[in-house]
C-alpha cells in the first residue's frame, strides 16, 4: 500500500473521484437506451446476444415457474438457514423506518397533513459474474416490501444456460418477487425505465452494477426514479495504535476483493502505517497526527464503508459527518454489514455519502401534502395571499382567493 500525504495530488483524487466521466461509456449507453426505447424486446434480445452471448426468445426473457421450482434442487443445504438469519435481521432493522400518514389541526379551520404512499412498482438490478449475489436481492427487496411497494421485479443477466443462478431465483421466490427477468447492462435499465412488451415499466430502479449500468441509471432518471449512481466499492479504516494489525489487514484485503475496490487506511500510528505499507494490497495509507484530523480526512473522502478501530470509538463518532455505513470496534468488519447485520449494503460511493444515504424504506415511499382551509381560515390569510400574488405578478392567483368571498357562503 502507498503512504500518501493529505496535501498530495494522490490524496486529492481520493475525494474528487466522482468528478471524472467516461464520454465513451456515456455515448455507448445513450445509443443502447435509444435502441431499447424504440425497439423494445427486440433491442434487449439483440444486446443480450451481443454482450452476454446468450440467444433468448421474448418468452424466455422471464424466468418460468418450472425454472424457479428447479432452482431449489440446485442449492446447498445450509443456504436457506443462512438466508433466514439475514432476512430476519434486515426486516428488524427496516421495520423501524416505516413512516405513517399524519394529520394535524394547526388552528381553527386549518387542517394539514402528509399522506404517505408506497411506489407502485420497483425494478431491482442484480449484477452477475463468476459468483451469484443473493445478498443484493434481500438487501433491496426487503426495504421495498416493507414500504408496501405493490410490484417488485428483479432483472439480472442470463447465464450460458439461458437461466438465472438458482440462489438468486430461490431468494426472489421466498421474498415473493413479482417477476424475474433475464437481461443485463444498460439494456436492462432501459427496459425497466421505458417498458417493453415482456418487461414492465417501473417507477424506480435500484441496485448495484458496473459503469454501464450506473451510467444508464443516470440517463434514465426522469423517466423513473433511481436510488443513486454507484461506483466501485470502497472502505476507509480509521485506526490508532490500539488496532490489531491482523484485523486491519484482513479488512483492507476484503475490500480489495471487489472489482476496482479501494482500500484506505487513515491512522495515527506510525508503527501500523509502516507495517501495512509492506502488505501487497491495492490502496492508500494516510498518516495523521490526531484522530480529530483523521476524522476530517474521512469526511473529505466520504467513504462508502468506514471502520473505526480506535481505543475509544464513541469519542470519534461525533466528528464523522460523511460515510455511507459506519462499523464500530474491532469485531465489526464490513463483511457483517454486507450480509447479516440488517442495514442494506447498497450504499453511496465515489464520495456521494456527502449528500446520499444508504438505501432505506424511505426510498420506496412518496408523500402528498394534504391541506384543508375553512372559509374563516382562508379569510385570515386572504390579505397575505393577495399581497404576495401581486408582488409576483400573478393576478389570477389573487382572483382565485378573492372570488370565494364574492359568492354566497357554501354550506
Amino acid at each position: 500500500m502507498q503512504i500518501v500525504k493529505p496535501s498530495s495530488q494522490k490524496f486529492q483524487k481520493l475525494f474528487q473521484r466522482n468528478a471524472t466521466r467516461n464520454r465513451r461509456v456515456e455515448e455507448t449507453v445513450r445509443r443502447i437506451l435509444e435502441d431499447v426505447k424504440s425497439g423494445g424486446d427486440d433491442a434487449v434480445l439483440r444486446y443480450t446476444r451481443r454482450f452476454d452471448k446468450v440467444r433468448l426468445t421474448p418468452k424466455e426473457l422471464r424466468a418460468t415457474e418450472s425454472e424457479i421450482n428447479g432452482a431449489y434442487q440446485n442449492i446447498g443445504p445450509d443456504f436457506i438457514a443462512s438466508l433466514k438469519v439475514a432476512v430476519e435481521n434486515v426486516n428488524q432493522f427496516y421495520r423501524k423506518q416505516v413512516k405513517r400518514s399524519w394529520r394535524t389541526v394547526r388552528e381553527e379551520g386549518v387542517e394539514l397533513g402528509e399522506r404517505i404512499r408506497p411506489l407502485e412498482s420497483v425494478g431491482i438490478y442484480i449484477p452477475s459474474g463468476t459468483v451469484p449475489l443473493p445478498s443484493s436481492v434481500y438487501m433491496t427487496v426487503l426495504p421495498a416490501k416493507l414500504a408496501g411497494v405493490k410490484k417488485v421485479y428483479l432483472i439480472t443477466p442470463p447465464n450460458k444456460y439461458k437461466s438465472v443462478d438458482p440462489h438468486i431465483l430461490v431468494v426472489a421466490n421466498l421474498l415473493k418477487v413479482d417477476g424475474v427477468f433475464k437481461a443485463g447492462g444498460a439494456q436492462a435499465i432501459g427496459a425497466l425505465a421505458f417498458g417493453t412488451r415482456s418487461i414492465p415499466r417501473v417507477d424506480k430502479i435500484v441496485g448495484p452494477g458496473n459503469a454501464y449500468v450506473a451510467e444508464a441509471k443516470r440517463q434514465v432518471f426522469g423517466y423513473c426514479d433511481i436510488d443513486m449512481v454507484a461506483g466501485p466499492s470502497e472502505v476507509v479504516v480509521l485506526a490508532d495504535d490500539e488496532a490489531d494489525p491482523d484485523f486491519v489487514i484482513a479488512d483492507l484485503h476484503a475490500q480489495a476483493e471487489h472489482h476496482n475496490g479501494t482500500s484506505i487506511l487513515v491512522t495515527t500510528s506510525k508503527r501500523l502505517a509502516r507495517l501495512i505499507s509492506r502488505v501487497q494490497i491495492k490502496g492508500y495509507i494516510v498518516a495523521v497526527p490526531s484522530l480529530k484530523q483523521g476524522a476530517e480526512i474521512v469526511n473529505q473522502i466520504a467513504p462508502e464503508h468506514l471502520q473505526i478501530m480506535v481505543r475509544n470509538p464513541k469519542r470519534v463518532l461525533p466528528d464523522i459527518r460523511h460515510a455511507g455505513a459506519i462499523f464500530i470496534g474491532p469485531y465489526t468488519p464490513t463483511a457483517v454489514g454486507d450480509y447479516v447485520a440488517g442495514p442494506s449494503h447498497v450504499l453511496p460511493t465515489n464520495g456521494t455519502a456527502r449528500f446520499f444515504s444508504g438505501i432505506s424504506v424511505h426510498d420506496f415511499l412518496k408523500s402528498s401534502h394534504v391541506i384543508s382551509y375553512s372559509r374563516k381560515a382562508l379569510e385570515r390569510v386572504k390579505g397575505a395571499v393577495e399581497h404576495l400574488a401581486t408582488l409576483e405578478g400573478l393576478p389570477r392567483h389573487m382572483e382565485s382567493v378573492r372570488i370565494r368571498f364574492e359568492k354566497a357562503v357554501h354550506k
